[in-house]
């Protein structure tokens, strides 16, 4: 396929709407699961509109995700070899049953924690063989450019001291990021302590090699809501002629669906006089979780949905923006490796109960989650966004119909 095209793009541009849609997935290891029900509701609720071959893909100008959400990302958008997403929302939960006891691989019962102690001192905590090999094995040789949206990925590059956002849009003009979908998986992955950085080479169609040195994109924004509005705020700086009449800062056009995997209650996590007496290894494990990596994720996570509130706010259009998420978890439904059967089912029901939930929005004053004053749950309201989200598709298609036909006269 030609680096020069977006034709694999399933859906109209957004020149031909009235919208412009984004779908975010956040990191969190094993919880992805959460994520997996929230999707596969959402993907249901337009089966029912639409029929049941259609797919997210076919909705969403963007696919943003970090970490196991860039890993979804990437299931979501990448094409089959009849052109359609490999994996269907409905698909991610049992993929995530069946694969993460062996990326994650737990002790057995009569050793404790023990084993779960990361080799602080030798390496990672899993060598991440089973986790590239899964990915490969599915993505083989897609490039970023043939995506079947739009999507956006970030990572952290350790040799650079800087990210490096991995962009559809990026790949048409700049072939050095043009690189395969399964690297941009593995780096976005590699979680500190966890796994490995992740090295690999590209050589682009002008023969030029880049380096990568590679590791979690949860260092850079575990939540890539943002990111991903940026990215297309500079598509729109650009004049693309897909974004039509767009203004750069014109979010009360953007309509974001962002979904998290859930946070430990906060009250019974850490505290200031607990890590008063850590030192170095204290702050890279704590009784199987990591600290550090932790607050530089929930940060993260909580910085950028603050940003999102306030912009949507401004613009009065809280009604396009939704984030489903819950601070609720307990210890061990907070992990990001524990891939036990039970832990599995467990998150499981959390999705579940998460749609059942009733919608809250952050309060920009104290950076709470309050419910909103309507008694409207997080499924009702996927149902609101999956209606606005059919009319949007219908109406693109007519346009770029009569637009074909207008062209052909």
């Amino acid at each position: 396929m030609e680096n020069n095209s977006s034709s694999c793009k399933t859906n109209k541009p957004p020149s031909c709407g009235s919208l412009v849609t984004i779908l975010s997935l956040d990191g969190g290891g094993v919880r992805g699961i959460i994520t997996g029900v929230i999707l596969d509701f959402l993907e249901k609720q337009l089966q029912e509109l639409d029929g049941e071959d259609v797919r997210l893909v076919d909705y969403f100008d963007v696919v943003a995700g970090t970490s196991t959400g860039g890993l979804m990302t990437a299931m979501l958008t990448a094409p089959d070899e009849t052109g359609r997403p490999l994996f269907a929302a409905k698909d991610i939960v049992p993929f995530y049953f069946q694969h993460s006891p062996k990326i994650f691989p737990q002790p057995g019962r009569f050793f404790g924690k023990l084993p779960r102690l990361p080799k602080l001192l030798s390496g990672p905590k899993y060598d991440g063989t089973y986790l590239r090999g899964i990915i490969d094995m599915f993505l083989g040789e897609t490039r970023l450019h043939q995506t079947l949206t739009n999507v956006v990925i970030p990572t952290f590059d350790i040799k650079k001291l800087q990210p490096t956002i991995f962009s559809s849009y990026q790949a048409l003009v700049d072939p050095s990021l043009n690189v395969n979908i399964s690297d941009i998986c593995i780096g976005t992955s590699a979680a500190p302590t966890f796994f490995p950085p992740h090295y690999f080479t590209n050589v682009d169609s002008q023969g030029k090699t880049t380096e990568f040195h590679l590791v979690d994109g949860g260092v850079t924004a575990n939540n890539p809501t943002l990111v991903a509005m940026t990215t297309v705020s500079n598509q729109i700086m650009k004049k693309s002629s897909d974004m039509g009449e767009l203004t750069p800062l014109g979010y009360n056009r953007f309509l974001v669906i962002s979904v998290g995997t859930g946070t430990a209650n906060k009250e019974e996590k850490y505290n200031a006089k607990k890590a008063a007496k850590w030192g170095i290894i204290s702050w890279l494990y704590d009784d199987g979780s990591t600290p550090l990596l932790e607050i530089i994720n929930e940060s993260s996570r909580d910085l950028v949905h603050f940003h999102s509130s306030v912009v949507f706010s401004a613009l009065k259009s809280e009604d396009k923006y939704l984030r489903i998420d819950d601070d609720t978890l307990d210890k061990d439904e907070s992990y990001m490796d524990l891939a036990t059967e039970t832990n599995l089912e467990n998150l499981v029901r959390i999705g579940e109960k998460m749609l059942k939930n009733r919608v809250a929005h952050m309060n920009i004053d104290t950076g709470d989650y309050e419910p909103v004053p309507d008694n409207v749950t997080n499924g009702q309201e996927l149902k609101k966004f999956a209606k606005i989200l059919s009319d949007e598709r219908k109406l693109r298609i007519m346009k770029s119909d009569a637009m074909n036909k207008d062209s052909s006269k």
